[in-house]
């Protein structure tokens, strides 16, 4: 499995999450857990496995920068690990 975490941040619209699952979908990366937190009208985090999918974590992560650039919301994608040691107290 290559986990990989998607975050994505900024004012909660219409088709946010659906833009981003098509892409995952057209893809073939699968949605292991998402969480659609939005907090004081700011969006949402999930977790993708990448194993399946012909492109590299650097692509994905460029194309969905692109697709939250179109929508207005900034896209990340990170490593696993390194999202949990960035996120360590």
């Amino acid at each position: 499995m290559k986990k990989r975490i998607i975050t994505v941040v900024g004012k909660d619209s219409i088709g946010i999450t659906a833009k981003v699952c098509v892409y995952l979908a057209e893809n073939s990366v699968n949605i292991l857990d998402i969480a659609q937190t939005i907090v004081g009208g700011y969006f949402n985090m999930m977790v993708v496995d990448i194993q399946e999918s012909s492109k590299s974590t650097e692509i994905i992560a460029n194309e969905l920068k692109e697709i939250g650039d179109e929508i207005g919301v900034q896209i990340k994608v990170q490593h696993e690990k390194i999202f949990e040691t960035m996120h360590r107290i």
